[in-house]
């Protein structure tokens, strides 16, 4: 992912107010439409909100929903909001150490131009007031992937008790791990 600011604001139109979505537990959303999004996530040395920008795909804009959905939560919705094109922002895989600094627009750009955006996330650091929400929608629950992209059809990393604990329909994966030591 070698992008530099300069080919980002190509991608984006630095004039318009580049617009995110933050999945939240449906549970949460009165305290958001009340109050905004919490700064509440630190991560990269920073507190902020995770978003992606708002992609012509809708598998690629909503591409966390399943991942974020493992850890328990029933319906998740999307809180859509705007930032100023030139808001400071973080772009970097699920992986990385070390994200990106870049802008809100050049954020956009890098989703749209990267190879396989799936896995990259952004990350505001700040809170999002709620008078810069625009709409809070619930989308469809499947969309995304589990585990990390492109997991279909992949063997988990390890099947023991303590790595698949408390998850969804894991009870196959541990006996799986369990009669492999059998054999």
């Amino acid at each position: 992912m070698v992008w530099s600011c300069r080919q980002a604001r190509r991608q984006a139109n630095v004039g318009e107010m580049p617009q995110f979505i933050h999945l939240a537990d449906d549970k949460e959303l009165a305290s958001i439409e009340r109050n905004g999004i919490r700064a509440d996530s630190e991560t990269w040395s920073h507190r902020g909100v995770f978003a992606v920008p708002v992609l012509p795909s809708y598998t690629m804009t909503h591409q966390w929903l399943r991942e974020l959905k493992r850890r328990g939560m029933k319906t998740l919705s999307a809180v859509q909001f705007f930032l100023p094109a030139r808001e400071p922002v973080f772009v970097g895989s699920y992986r990385d150490r070390e994200p990106i600094s870049t802008t809100a627009s050049g954020a956009v750009g890098i989703f749209r131009g990267h190879t396989s955006p799936l896995g990259l996330q952004s990350f505001i650091p700040r809170k999002i007031a709620a008078k810069e929400i625009r709409r809070i929608y619930t989308p469809s629950q499947v969309a995304g992937w589990r585990y990390f992209p492109d997991a279909h059809g992949k063997p988990p990393f390890c099947g023991c008790p303590y790595c698949q604990r408390g998850g969804i329909k894991n009870r196959k994966i541990r006996e799986a791990y369990e009669d492999s030591f059998s054999e």
